[in-house]
């Protein structure tokens, strides 16, 4: 009888340690060739009830895919249009916004020096030392904008090629999961790609949903208040509000800024900032449960964590996609046995207080007695 070689647990913790720290390096060094496939991954699961729709009509698959691809991109080229149109009126009057910026901080350091008894003349010489530092940077920082700009226009172009291929062997792919961990895991394999699916196409499908209430209610607030650049500023805002625990305070800054150039006074600021803090509450309390959340429910600790990890190794696309990614992670943790443990860890499922209560109640009624 053969017996069952058992690995001590400082080796299985050292093995998973190299393990981990390998995974990591790998996803820090290919992130050029890895976020592009992950995002287009993501996209082409979010496009595949669209291509079977077209599919179902009896339109051939390729067919279906290129009508697929090719509505997505008039939608895409569409937003883009507006937010572009939008973003070259806003740079046009970026020199004036910047000017009328100056006045308002030219008297918060009056008002700042003569309350504090700090010398105005060291505050604005802290200042031109600060735009000095930055123009000498501002060389290497256009060379990086240049080279990141190429970068995005090759992802755009490669996106497409991306999304379409993994629809079109969709088929192959499922079946090469299915063949990589035998037929005794077909079934439990088959309920945990189901499932990834269906959490990724409500969570997308949440998110433009999100967008776009989060984006109208933004505009409408700024066009009553009177803010200049209100579509823009509201989609921006919309676009940062999906960085969670960030991006709703990068979204409120950018049109408190312009408020405070554009406007005779700082109270349409203080509008601002309490407007987009109730609508801050509507998202966190009304939108986010009942319209973006899936099957999926992660912890606020944990979610901050990826987001920051997320950032770290991937930049904003990184926080982007560390939600979603957390959310799968957790599902195939939910359906294995051995790793069901983790997946309790990265939920929001509290433990009943009943099961904790009796425990300190018999550690209370517990006598000692001397011997």
């Amino acid at each position: 009888m053969v017996k069952e070689l058992k690995i001590p647990f400082y080796i299985k913790a050292t093995i998973s340690s190299v393990g981990i720290i390998a995974l990591l390096a790998v996803l820090y060094i290919a992130q050029d060739i890895i976020v592009p496939l992950v995002f287009a991954t993501i996209i082409a699961i979010l496009l595949t009830p669209v291509v079977s729709f077209f599919v179902r009509l009896k339109i051939g698959r390729v067919l279906s895919i290129i009508i697929t691809l090719l509505l997505t991109f008039v939608i895409v080229a569409a937003f883009g249009t507006l937010l572009v149109s939008q973003a070259i009126q806003f740079g046009e009057s970026w020199p004036t916004l910047v000017e009328k910026f100056t006045e308002v901080v030219n008297q918060a350091i009056v008002w700042i020096s003569g309350s504090l008894n700090i010398d105005s003349q060291n505050i604005h010489d802290w200042i031109t030392k600060t735009k000095e530092e930055l123009i000498n940077t501002s060389s290497v920082a256009l060379g990086q904008t240049l080279l990141a700009m190429g970068n995005l226009l090759v992802v755009i172009f490669i996106m497409p090629v991306y999304i379409f291929l993994i629809l079109f062997y969709q088929p192959l792919l499922t079946e090469f999961i299915n063949k990589l961990f035998g037929k005794d895991n077909k079934i439990q394999v088959k309920e945990i790609s189901t499932q990834i699916k269906i959490v990724v196409q409500k969570y997308l499908s949440g998110l433009i949903i999100e967008i776009l209430l989060i984006a109208s209610m933004e505009i409408a607030t700024l066009f009553i208040l009177g803010i200049d650049y209100a579509i823009l500023l509201g989609i921006i805002g919309a676009l940062f509000n999906l960085i969670p625990y960030i991006g709703g305070l990068v979204a409120g800054a950018l049109p408190m800024m312009v408020a405070l150039a554009t406007k005779d006074t700082g109270w349409y600021a203080i509008y601002v900032l309490i407007i987009y803090y109730i609508i801050q509450l509507i998202d966190n309390n009304y939108i986010v449960p009942k319209i973006v959340a899936s099957k999926v429910k992660i912890n606020a600790l944990f979610s901050m964590i990826v987001v920051i990890v997320g950032n770290a190794f991937w930049g904003i696309p990184g926080m982007f996609l560390s939600i979603p990614l957390l959310a799968i992670v957790k599902l195939v943790f939910d359906h294995i046995e051995s790793l069901k443990p983790w997946g309790f860890l990265l939920g929001d499922t509290m433990p009943s207080l009943l099961k904790i209560k009796p425990i300190f109640k018999n550690l209370k009624t517990k006598r000692v007695t001397p011997s």
